[in-house]
């Protein structure tokens, strides 16, 4: 139990006041929000816009989450891709419901997307595996993703000896590896304002293609 505050970390703040965010002025769909979002936070400062935090948890609720990259999205969903038989990987074998998360900071933002989660199609996923450089292709193949290993020598090991043998030939995705689609059943659109009084915008599925817009308090 805590007994002390610390003071340095509790007074850490920022006030935010770029922008604002109101109901009578979102798109009708959340995809076509994003979008617009997305746009936005493309054509600024931010390193990785496509950086999102996935959430998964077991059959049982012990939650879990980590950075992915954002691929593709579309009217169906939300893409990544990873190993089958990571942790992450069982997670969503165990239990579909996940949630997505991306912060940008420089714009004051979070959409935070809520959804169920199933596999891309193989065609979706050897299309991928196939435009990634020649050393991320093999990463995926040396890699037991979530797995205890001895030590990082004997991953580069695997690697070097995967990259003599595709000297001449063309790595295959592994049957292991390829895409997720998060299809969405709720997105929330969060700006930043003065005194944490927050503008956080809701959308919720209510019918195939058809959404609930509501304000949500800070």
């Amino acid at each position: 139990m805590f007994t002390m505050l610390n003071q340095q970390i509790a007074d850490l703040r920022r006030d935010y006041k770029l922008a604002s965010l109101d109901e009578s002025g979102v798109a009708a769909q959340p995809i076509a929000q994003f979008d617009k979002w997305w746009q936005e936070a493309t054509h600024s400062d931010i390193a990785e816009p496509n950086a999102m935090t996935l959430a998964t948890s077991t059959k049982s609720g012990k939650p879990s989450a980590r950075i992915v990259l954002l691929k593709s999205y579309d009217a169906e969903g939300f893409m990544f891709f990873t190993n089958y038989e990571s942790r992450k990987g069982h997670e969503l074998a165990e239990n579909p419901y996940v949630t997505l998360l991306f912060f940008w900071q420089e714009l004051e933002r979070q959409v935070r997307i809520e959804g169920v989660v199933s596999k891309a199609t193989a065609s979706i996923s050897d299309q991928y595996y196939d435009s990634r450089p020649l050393g991320s292709r093999i990463g995926a193949i040396a890699s037991p993703q979530s797995q205890v290993i001895a030590d990082r020598a004997l991953l580069e090991e695997q690697v070097h000896l995967l990259a003599e043998k595709y000297v001449l030939d063309v790595p295959k995705r592994p049957v292991y590896w390829g895409g997720y689609v998060v299809k969405p059943t709720a997105v929330e659109f969060w700006q930043g304002r003065s005194n944490r009084l927050h503008d956080r915008i809701l959308y919720t599925q209510i019918g195939e293609g058809q959404w609930k817009i509501a304000r949500l308090a800070p």
